[in-house]
């Protein structure tokens, strides 16, 4: 008998512990069956990218705040870079438009050379990459070896410069240039047409030249005095993007290198696109010459970044 009741407890423990466990299971099913979104709308891969991507928007946009910030307690100082930036193009401004006179040289008045100009420093401050002057340095000085390691390319720390550093020069060059265009009154006729046209071309000179300037820099993974071709490239820029005279008036050797050559689209085509020097067939052939060149400057970037970060070493940063 004792033996007949220890068999009956013995299964109506094993029955109580077989439920126990089928309700686990079944419970844990159900939980997965809420908390997991079926593999049809969320495969495993995109899930990481989806993740990837918010987080370095998220630690790009903070990145951005916090050097805005940095850069607004040293605003002074940056004011005087932006005057700098400024003193070139007013000389040319006042040689070019007191060469016209009352006359007109290559189609523009003074009062066309005037908006010429002025636009041309509003542009020129609005491209100028500063930030790839720092790179070399960065990887030189081992300060690379910090920015590798953050979970956000090294790419974001130069664009959060570049973002903050155009907000600080406008608070400055923007009322600057007002200034000026009351006193020496442009002859600017905006039309819809070259207003709408002006900002992709702003936008593509922009991303034209940090990336043109951010390939060169990364020479320094290889030689320590690369930054002689940015100088080299701005003086380039200098000579063949409008700002010594408008490309229309440059020799004809000059202007046709101007043509070929990426720098005009830098900074000279937005201005001319927002004067209105250019017509629908000029229009045309300058953005699919930004567009082909932009091609070219990202695809140096990406060899030259995965080849040096390759052959990278540092100690310190």
């Amino acid at each position: 008998m004792k033996q007949e009741a220890r068999g009956k407890r013995q299964e109506s423990a094993d029955q109580r512990i077989s439920e126990s466990a089928d309700q686990r299971v079944s419970g844990s099913t159900d939980q997965c069956s809420v908390l997991s979104p079926p593999s049809s709308v969320l495969s495993p891969q995109h899930s990481a990218l989806s993740t990837s991507f918010n987080i370095n928007l998220r630690g790009g946009w903070a990145l951005i705040k916090k050097t805005w910030l940095m850069w607004v307690q040293h605003r002074s100082f940056f004011f005087l870079l932006a005057f700098g930036w400024m003193i070139p193009p007013l000389i040319y401004l006042f040689v070019w438009a007191t060469a016209a006179g009352g006359a007109s040289i290559g189609g523009l008045t003074r009062g066309g050379f005037v908006a010429y100009y002025l636009v041309l420093i509003l542009v020129n401050q609005l491209t100028y990459s500063q930030t790839n002057w720092t790179v070399g340095d960065t990887i030189r000085y081992g300060g690379m070896n910090s920015l590798l390691l953050r979970p956000l390319s090294p790419v974001f720390d130069a664009l959060s410069s570049e973002v903050a550093g155009k907000v600080v020069y406008m608070l400055f060059v923007i009322p600057v240039t007002a200034v000026l265009a009351l006193i020496l009154r442009p002859e600017l006729h905006l039309t819809l047409t070259n207003t709408l046209a002006f900002i992709p071309a702003l936008a593509l000179a922009w991303a034209l030249r940090f990336f043109w300037g951010y390939w060169l820099a990364l020479l320094a993974f290889w030689a320590t005095r690369a930054d002689a071709l940015l100088a080299l490239q701005d003086a380039l820029i200098f000579l063949l993007a409008g700002q010594v005279a408008p490309t229309a008036l440059l020799p004809g050797v000059l202007r046709q290198a101007s043509h070929f050559l990426p720098f005009r689209y830098m900074v000279g085509f937005p201005v001319e696109v927002l004067t209105g020097q250019l017509d629908a067939a000029g229009l045309l052939a300058g953005f699919a010459a930004q567009v082909a060149w932009l091609a070219v400057a990202v695809a140096l970037f990406a060899v030259m970044w995965h080849a040096g970060v390759k052959r990278y070493s540092a100690v310190g940063g």
